[in-house]
This record gives C-alpha cells, sequence and structure tokens, in this order.
C-alpha cells in the first residue's frame, strides 16, 4: 500500500527533473535570506542562476554541525518569524545545541514522510503504535507521533523508560506497534524474559521501528526473535526533520530516502570529494522543501552507500545502506581504525551472550569490552564462563584486529539508558 503512489514510484528522469527545480528553488532562498549562506556561496564563487544540472550541487559549500551551533539560536533560518511553527534541538550534542525550526508547512511535510513510512511496512488504520521515544525538543517522538494520527493509527505517547508502565499500555490497548531505541527494545525484551511474559502469546505486538542509534544487522536479529516481531530500521536526524528521512520497505533490503524532500550525496569523508553509486562514504543531505531552515550539502556523518539496483516493492526512491557508525565515532587503538558498531556485530552473534555490552577506554589504549551473559546460556560452571569469554576474545581480535579484555557479567548489571545508548565510554589519556 502506498501513501502517495505516483510520487512513490515516479520515473527516475521525472523525479531528477524535480529535484533540480527543488534545489534551484532552495538555493535562492538560502542566498536572498540567509546572511550566512550569502557569505559561504559568494566565498565559492557560485551563484543561484549556476546551478543548472543537479551536479552543480557539488559547487555549493557543505553545512556542518559546527555552523548550526556557531549560528545559534537563528541564525539560519530563512523565514521571517511570524512563520515559525515549531523549535527542536538536535540530541546528542554538548554545550552549545542546534536549533531546528518548522514552519507550518515543514511539519506537516514531516507527518506526511512518516505516513509514507509506516504505510510501506504494512501498519494499516487500526494498529496501535505504542511511541516509546523521549517527547521533548527531540525531534523523534513528535515527528513519528503526528505521522502515525496522519495514517489513522491509534498512538499512546507513552514515552520511554518505566517498563511496567510500557507493559500495562501493551496489554490494555493491544499495542500492535512501538517505536524505540534498539538498545531499549533490547532492554524490553530482557526485561519481559524476566516477568516470564511471552510476547507471542501475551501480547498483540506485531512490528516494532527502531531508530536514533546506528545498529546492526544482528541486534535487528535479536529484536525480532525476542518479540516475535518484524522491525524496521528508520533514518533520521533533526536538521532534516527528525525521523522518517529514510525507511525500510517490507523487503528490509536498504532504506529508501524520499528523494523529492531530500537530494543526496556520498563522499570520502576525509578529502569531502564525491563518491561513486555503490561505493561506502560520508552522507551529505541538501533540503529541498524545507521553509523555516533548508541546508545545503549537510555534513550527516553518518557512513552508509547507495544502492543503486531498484528494489522490488516498485518504490523508484533510491536506498541507502544501514548506517554502519559515524566518522566522529571512529575509534584508533594501538593505531587500528574501526567502528563500535563492529564490536556490537561480533558480540549479537555469539549463543550465550546477552542483549548489553559496554566498551570502556583507558589509559593509554587500554580496552575492555563488558558484555552481559544470559542465564538460560549459564550452566553454573566457571569453565564455561572462562571459554564463552575466550570465544568473544578471540572473535572480536579477528574483527577489529586488536585484543580486548572481556568481562562477562551478569544479566541486568550494566547501565541502561532511556534514551539513545551509551555504548562506548573514553577516559584514555591522549
Amino acid at each position: 500500500m502506498f501513501w502517495d503512489q505516483r510520487v512513490e514510484t515516479m520515473e527516475r528522469a521525472a523525479l531528477a527533473a524535480l529535484q533540480l527545480r527543488q534545489l534551484q528553488d532552495t538555493v535562492r532562498r538560502c542566498s536572498e535570506h540567509v546572511a550566512f549562506y550569502r557569505q559561504k556561496c559568494a566565498e565559492a564563487g557560485v551563484r543561484p542562476e549556476q546551478i543548472r544540472t543537479l551536479e552543480d550541487v557539488h559547487r555549493l559549500p557543505f553545512t556542518t554541525s559546527a555552523d548550526l551551533r556557531a549560528q545559534y539560536p537563528d541564525g539560519l533560518v530563512a523565514v521571517d518569524r511570524q512563520y515559525l511553527a515549531r523549535l527542536h534541538t538536535s540530541s546528542g550534542t554538548t554545550g552549545k545545541p542546534k536549533a531546528i525550526f518548522f514552519s507550518r508547512g515543514d511539519v506537516d511535510r514531516a507527518a506526511e514522510l512518516i505516513a509514507r513510512c509506516l504505510l510501506m511496512t504494512g501498519v494499516r488504520r487500526g494498529d496501535v503504535l505504542q511511541n516509546m521515544m523521549t517527547y521533548g525538543l527531540f525531534t523523534g517522538a513528535l515527528v513519528m507521533h503526528y505521522g502515525a494520527e496522519k495514517v489513522g493509527l491509534l498512538v499512546i505517547p507513552a514515552g520511554p523508560g518505566n517498563s511496567e508502565r510500557q507493559l500495562l499500555l501493551m496489554r490494555d490497548f493491544s499495542t500492535t506497534v512501538f517505536h524505540a531505541t534498539p538498545s531499549y527494545a533490547l532492554y524490553f525484551a530482557d526485561f519481559l524474559e524476566r516477568k516470564g511474559v511471552d510476547p507471542r502469546r501475551d501480547l498483540a505486538l506485531r512490528k516494532a521501528y527502531v531508530g536514533a542509534e546506528p545498529h546492526t544487522e544482528e541486534t535487528r536479529a535479536k529484536i525480532e526473535q525476542a518479540l516475535g516481531i518484524d522491525a524496521y530500521n528508520s533514518y533520521g536526524l533533526s536538521e532534516m526533520n527528525g525521523p522518517g528521512v529514510a525507511f525500510e520497505c517490507e523487503q528490509k533490503r536498504g532504506m529508501h530516502l524520499w528523494e523529492d524532500h531530500f537530494l543526496m550525496e556520498i563522499i570520502d569523508p576525509v578529502s569531502g570529494t564525491p563518491q561513486p553509486e555503490g561505493e561506502r562514504g560520508e552522507l551529505v543531505l541538501t533540503s529541498l522543501t524545507r521553509e523555516a531552515m533548508p541546508l545545503l550539502r549537510y555534513r550527516t556523518r553518518d557512513i552508509t552507500s547507495i544502492i543503486p539496483e531498484p528494489c522490488a516493492c516498485g518504490r523508484t526512491h533510491r536506498r541507502i545502506e544501514r548506517i554502519t557508525g559515524r566518522s566522529d565515532d571512529m575509534l584508533i587503538v594501538r593505531g587500528v581504525n574501526f567502528y563500535p558498531q563492529q564490536i556490537e556485530q561480533v558480540l549479537m552473534k555469539v549463543p550465550g551472550v546477552g542483549r548489553n555490552y559496554l566498551v570502556t577506554l583507558r589509559g593509554l589504549d587500554e580496552m575492555t569490552v563488558q558484555v552481559e551473559f544470559t542465564e538460560a546460556g549459564f550452566d553454573g560452571q566457571v569453565d564455561h564462563l572462562v571459554r564463552l569469554q575466550n570465544q568473544i576474545t578471540e572473535k572480536l581480535r579477528a574483527e577489529i584486529l586488536v585484543k580486548p579484555k572481556v568481562e562477562l557479567v551478569p544479566p541486568g548489571s550494566l547501565p541502561v539508558s532511556e534514551g539513545k545508548a551509551r555504548r562506548v565510554i573514553d577516559q584514555r589519556v591522549l
């Protein structure tokens, strides 16, 4: 089922023509109404009338997180204040935040994109969505909430944490779908197990939307197996509307990025040069329809690649691969570069390993990986834990080329965040 089949299955040539018109309009508005972009474009030697093809986007300057913080609170707003409808700030930053403004039209378009996403995963009017994301300045919960209401779902604005209440709501109102971070979804699965609740037998859950944190295919498999549901990968960022920038369809083979709203590029994260389709690099997005705060060539820092092949679902908007990490999250230990998601990928494959882990870096380059074991996988023999510990150590060394210290800890002993999980604590003296 489609939210707007005409747009979602648009011929590629027509979609490219639409993008070019939108890009030209966006560059013109940025140049006329945002002093920051007027100056940046002048420094780059590019004028709005010089944007004649989609490839000309490479002539435009990048926008970075540092730029958004430097322009705080409203230096990137492109409309009069009377037309601003909502303010969000992006999550995960320290110090000065990044303020993201929405017009009334921006709010409606963000909700429409979520409506597209939900319908293409198979939810329908009559489904009940329990929204377990944080409400407030973070975009994740509110944008999903508005989109689900557009589809006609009953929305329960539960917010994060308080698993006893989450379970009560699921039972009393027959929740069929939930929206949460992958780390909380795993924690909630553990909670149900400890309570003796079988989600297949005792709950009406069918689907979950997990996002706000990069996670691996192995983590998705753990969520699906533990809860007996289909879990769909959601990608978004506050700077580009929040959730619903890209989303999996029922094929679960990459996330469709809505190209009538966003122009995407993949660049080399070091040199900034464009990468060909299929090559992995940093995702760069230009907003094509945002009124209040359009952004040109925003460097997301998220590492992915474009899938060039068409999708079996019939949608023509290209897909991106699962986010494997952020360029600024890369760890360098003993001269070796790797991403935290590589550690997660290994841990989630090992039988007897639980659903929570923590990486701590200390001293000059000492790395400790704490991971919970499962009660079901522990027979009470210390030798069993020693073998499991050695197995994990060797698998991690083979994957990341660094031998960490592995500590197995009892289920439920590692901290759980109600928001985004903190998987890495870096206490090194560098």
